[in-house]
């Protein structure tokens, strides 16, 4: 069928669904200073810190656009700089206290929508759908 849409695209769309509403809470909750290109590096950085690098890497971005958006969320408060204790030229980036408080209105935004899509699917299809998605990540995400 010429009018299908490609597998990339129906995975996309609920993807962008889910992330503005992501988007919407942080804002009615006072954070309305973050976008979706810095949450592609904050959603990667790990609970003792993350090299730029590894956030460049794992976001697919280069290490300038990286080190642009960590910038940017430092200097909203989101996140901060450490030295690396095992290696004393590389720093770690690290979740500051504010950047800690969204993530919770960011997790309420997400059991919401996927509640909202068990509604419509069914909790079977539901399970089907993400055990498939799992599957598939196996051979599209190299940090899984």
């Amino acid at each position: 069928m010429p009018d299908e849409l490609n597998l990339g695209l129906l995975l996309f769309i609920p993807y962008r669904a889910l992330e503005t509403r992501v988007f919407e809470a942080l804002a009615a909750a006072g954070y309305d200073d973050f976008t979706p290109a810095q949450a592609r590096i904050f959603q990667r950085i790990g609970p003792t810190g993350t090299r730029l690098t590894e956030l460049a890497e794992q976001a697919q971005v280069t290490k300038q656009t990286a080190g642009f958006l960590v910038d940017q969320l430092e200097r909203a408060g989101y996140v901060h700089r450490t030295p690396d204790p095992t290696d004393a030229r590389a720093r770690l980036v690290h979740i500051a206290p504010r950047g800690h408080r969204t993530i919770p209105i960011a997790a309420a935004a997400v059991a919401e929508v996927e509640a909202e899509w068990t509604t419509h699917l069914g909790p079977t299809r539901t399970t089907q759908l993400r055990q498939t998605l799992t599957t598939l990540r196996e051979i599209t995400d190299p940090y899984a």
